[in-house]
C-alpha cells in the first residue's frame, strides 16, 4: 500500500509553503533555533534510484524559512549506521559523487528552463551549479552561500544560507521551482522528492510559495585581490618579481542580467593542468580552468556541438570539441601557451525575458610578437516552444597573431521533455563561417544530431559534422579541418530489482571520420560488450575497439631528444581488447584498473592505468595515479609513463593544502604544484601556491630544478 500511494504521488503537483521569520537562524549544523519549529516539515521523499518511486531506506526531514535578506534550508537525514556516512570530498567547490550529500535545486523564475543546485556533504562542502538546459548544468557557475553540518545521534544534518543577494529572481514572482535530492552512497540510493523517470532537473520539480518581500540589495559585488608573484628560472638563470593588484566588479543590472567589468586580470592562484600523453596525430584539447572565463561560460555555448558525442567511448576530447567558435583558452596565452596579461575587460550575461544573452570584451596586452589587441565574442539566444533554443554567435580578433578573424554563427537547439513514460528527444543544428585573410572559401563549419538519451531502458544518438579545411576561428579550437565527421552510439540501461547487480549496460560506439576531398581518415567502433554496476557502485566493462586509420602523411608517435619514431604514410587496420575495474569513491580505499591490449597501427601496444586513493579521514586524502604504454611496432619500441601523486589536507573546513606532483617519460619533467588555500567565508580566499619544476636534461634520471614560482594572493568581496 505504500508502494502504492508513492507511486501516485509521481504524478501529482507538489508544493508547500515557504514560512518568513524575522530572526535568521544560526548556521551552525544544529536545528536547535524556534524558527525551524514554525516550518511546514517536508517528508514525502521517494527512492529515485535504482528503485522508481520506491520508499526510500532511511526517512528524511527538510524545513525551509526566510528573512528578507536570505533563504535557509534545514534538513535532518536519518541514517541507521551513522559512523558509515560517506564523506570523502573535503574541498569546497569538488563534486560530491561519491559522498551522501543533500541536494537543492532552485528555479527562482519558476518557468521549468533553468535553475540553481546547491549541494553539500557532511563535511559542509559547497558545491554548485547552473543549469544551462532543463538536462544539463555548468559547474563553472559560483555564487556566495553558507552551510554547517553535524551528526546528532542516527542522522546528519545540514543547515544552509542563500542569500538573496546571491540569487537572480524577480519579486513578482511568489511562487518558486523547488526540489531536494538526497544520495546514500553505500547503498548507491537516491532519493528525490519530485522525479520521473529516475531524474530530476528543472522541469521535474515541485513549488515553494509565498515568497514575498526579499531584498536583492543594489546588486553590486567588488572584488579586490593583491598578489605577490616571485619567478625563478634556472637555466638560463634569471629571476623577476611582480605585485599584482587587480580588481573586478560585478553588478545585477535586471533581476536576471549581470555586468562584470575586470581591471589587470590576475590568473596566478589558477590550479595546473593534468599533463597528458599524445598518441594521436592531432592536438590534445585542455579545459579551461580560471575563474573569470569559466562565470557564465555556459552562455556562450554554441550549437551543442560537444554534446554531440558526450559520453560516446569512440570519441576523444579533441575530437567532440572540434569546431569550437569560441574557447575561452585562447584567450589570455599566448601560442606557446605562456600567460599574456589583460589589461581590462568587461562581460554582459544573463537573461532577458526569453532571450540568454552573453556577451565579452577584453583588451590583451602584447607580447614579443603581438600586438596588443582588442577581442569580442557575443553570443544571444532565444527559447523557443517549450524547452529549445535559438541563437547566433559572432567573434572577433585574433589573439595569437596581428592578423584580423572574426566567425559569426547561427544554431538552433531543440528538445521535446513531452515523450511518453518521461522520454526525451534532442537534436540540434549549427552553422558557422570564419574570414581570415588569405584564407578564402571553404571556411565553413556546420553539423546535425539527433538524440534519444535514457538513464533506462533503450538510449540512441547520432551526429554529423563538417569542418572544412579553412575553417579558422581564431578565439575558438579546431583540431583537425578538411573532414565530415559521424557519430553515433546505441545501448540499452537494464535495472534489476534487488541482488548484488543494480545495472547492466551494453552497446555500441562508432565515430568515421572522412576527408572532404575524399577517402578515409579514421573510424572507430567501440563495441561496449557488457559493463555492470553493483549496489555499491562498483563497475566491471568489457569491451572491444576495432581501428581503421587512413594516414596521409607520416606523424610522430613518440618523440624526445635524440629519439624519434613515425607512423608512415597508409592504411592501418587494428583492434584491441579491453577490460576495467572502478571500485566506489565513498570507501577508505578505492581505485581503478584498466587494461587494453592489442594491435596497434602496424604493431602491438599493452596499455595499464589506474589509481589508488586512501579516503584516511575528512582531513587527508592521498591518492597515486600512473599510465603505461608499451608499444612495439615495425620501426621502433618504445614506453610512455605518466603518474602522478595527489595530497590532499584539510586543518579545518576553512583551510586546505593541496599537492600535485606529475611526471613523464616522454617530456622528462616533474611538475610540483602545492597549494595552501584558506576561506574564512565564501567569498573570501586566500591562497599560497608553489610551482616547482624539475628537467632530466641529459636522461641519466639526475633530476635539477628547472623553475620555481612562488604567488601568494588574497581577495575579499564586498556586497551592496
Amino acid at each position: 500500500m505504500a508502494q502504492e500511494v508513492v507511486e501516485e504521488q509521481r504524478v501529482e503537483a507538489k508544493s508547500f509553503r515557504a514560512v518568513r521569520v524575522d530572526t535568521a537562524p544560526v548556521i551552525d549544523g544544529v536545528l536547535d533555533d524556534a524558527v525551524w519549529q514554525q516550518a511546514e516539515a517536508v517528508t514525502d521523499f521517494h527512492q529515485s534510484r535504482p528503485g522508481d518511486h520506491t520508499e526510500p531506506s532511511e526517512p528524511t526531514e527538510l524545513y525551509v524559512v526566510y528573512t528578507r535578506d536570505a533563504l535557509y534550508i534545514g534538513a535532518r537525514m536519518y541514517d541507521a549506521d551513522p559512523d558509515l556516512i560517506a564523506a570523502p570530498t573535503i574541498r569546497h567547490g569538488q563534486g560530491l559523487p561519491f559522498d551522501d550529500r543533500l541536494v537543492v535545486i532552485l528555479d527562482p523564475f519558476n518557468q521549468g528552463r533553468a535553475g540553481y543546485r546547491f549541494e553539500t556533504n557532511l563535511n559542509g562542502v559547497r558545491h554548485d551549479a547552473l543549469y544551462t538546459t532543463p538536462t544539463q548544468f555548468s559547474l563553472n557557475w559560483n555564487t556566495i552561500w553558507e552551510t554547517a553540518t553535524n551528526v546528532e545521534g542516527n542522522a546528519w544534518v545540514a543547515e544552509i544560507e542563500i542569500p538573496f543577494k546571491s540569487l537572480p529572481f524577480n519579486p513578482a514572482v511568489d511562487t518558486w521551482g523547488f526540489n531536494f535530492g538526497r544520495g546514500i552512497r553505500r547503498k548507491n540510493e537516491e532519493m528525490a522528492w519530485v522525479s520521473l523517470d529516475r531524474q530530476y532537473n528543472p522541469t521535474i520539480m515541485g513549488e515553494m510559495t509565498g515568497m514575498t518581500g526579499m531584498d536583492q540589495g543594489v546588486g553590486l559585488d567588488i572584488v579586490p585581490s593583491m598578489a605577490a608573484v616571485r619567478q625563478r628560472r634556472f637555466n638560463p638563470s634569471a629571476r623577476d618579481e611582480q605585485y599584482n593588484p587587480s580588481l573586478d566588479a560585478f553588478y545585477r543590472l535586471t533581476p536576471s542580467l549581470n555586468a562584470a567589468l575586470t581591471i589587470n586580470t590576475d590568473f596566478s592562484a589558477v590550479e595546473v593542468d593534468n599533463r597528458q600523453v599524445n598518441l594521436t596525430r592531432f592536438n590534445l584539447f585542455f579545459p579551461e580552468r580560471r575563474d573569470f572565463f569559466n562565470n557564465d561560460s555556459e552562455l556562450f555555448q554554441f550549437g551543442n556541438i560537444s554534446g554531440m558525442a558526450r559520453g560516446n567511448n569512440a570519441t576523444g576530447g579533441a575530437s567532440r570539441e572540434n569546431a569550437r567558435p569560441y574557447f575561452s583558452r585562447k584567450l589570455g596565452l599566448a601560442a606557446d601557451g605562456s600567460p599574456v596579461d589583460i589589461e581590462y575587460g568587461g562581460r554582459i550575461s544573463g537573461r532577458i525575458g526569453r532571450f540568454n544573452i552573453g556577451t565579452l570584451a577584453i583588451r590583451q596586452g602584447e607580447t614579443a610578437s603581438v600586438a596588443a589587441t582588442d577581442l569580442l565574442v557575443t553570443r544571444i539566444s532565444a527559447n523557443v516552444l517549450e524547452d529549445s533554443q535559438v541563437g547566433f554567435i559572432f567573434t572577433d580578433g585574433d589573439p595569437t597573431s596581428n592578423l584580423d578573424n572574426s566567425v559569426a554563427g547561427a544554431d538552433f537547439q531543440y528538445i521535446n521533455n513531452n515523450l511518453a513514460n518521461g522520454r526525451r528527444l534532442t537534436g540540434n543544428v549549427f552553422f558557422q563561417q570564419s574570414d581570415t585573410p588569405g584564407l578564402e572559401d571553404d571556411d565553413s563549419s556546420y553539423g546535425i544530431g539527433v538524440g534519444y538519451p535514457s538513464s533506462v531502458g533503450f538510449r540512441t544518438r547520432a551526429g554529423y559534422k563538417v569542418v572544412e579545411e579553412n575553417f579558422d576561428p581564431a578565439m575558438g579550437f579546431v583540431a583537425n579541418a578538411g573532414i565530415e565527421d559521424f557519430t553515433a552510439d546505441v545501448g540499452y540501461t537494464y535495472f534489476f530489482d534487488s541482488g548484488v547487480l543494480q545495472n547492466a549496460f551494453g552497446g555500441i560506439d562508432m565515430q568515421r571520420i572522412n576527408l572532404l576531398d575524399g577517402g578515409l581518415q579514421t573510424e572507430v567502433v567501440n563495441y561496449r560488450l557488457l559493463e555492470l554496476e553493483s549496489g555499491s557502485r562498483d563497475r566491471l566493462q568489457f569491451g572491444y575497439i576495432a581501428n581503421k586509420e587512413v594516414i596521409r602523411n607520416r606523424f610522430p608517435i613518440f618523440r624526445r631528444t635524440g629519439d624519434e619514431i613515425y607512423i608512415e604514410a597508409g592504411s592501418y587496420e587494428f583492434s584491441e581488447q579491453r577490460v576495467s575495474f572502478n571500485t566506489a569513491g565513498q570507501r577508505e580505499f578505492s581505485g581503478s584498473f584498466n587494461y587494453r591490449s592489442g594491435d596497434f597501427f602496424n604493431g602491438e601496444r599493452v596499455n595499464l592505468n589506474g589509481r589508488v586513493t586512501w579516503n584516511q579521514s575528512r582531513y587527508l586524502i592521498l591518492s597515486a595515479s600512473y599510465d603505461w604504454n608499451d608499444i612495439e611496432l615495425p620501426q621502433g619500441k618504445f614506453t610512455t609513463r605518466l603518474s602522478s601523486v595527489n595530497s590532499q589536507v584539510a586543518f579545518s573546513p576553512t583551510l586546505y593544502w593541496i599537492t600535485l606532483a606529475q611526471y613523464d617519460n616522454v617530456s622528462e619533467e616533474i611538475g610540483i604544484n602545492t597549494r595552501l588555500q584558506w576561506i574564512p567565508r565564501a567569498g573570501q580566499e586566500g591562497f599560497i601556491v608553489l610551482n616547482y619544476g624539475l628537467q632530466d636534461w641529459d636522461r641519466d634520471n639526475s633530476f635539477q630544478v628547472a623553475s620555481s614560482d612562488l604567488s601568494v594572493k588574497f581577495r575579499y568581496t564586498f556586497r551592496f
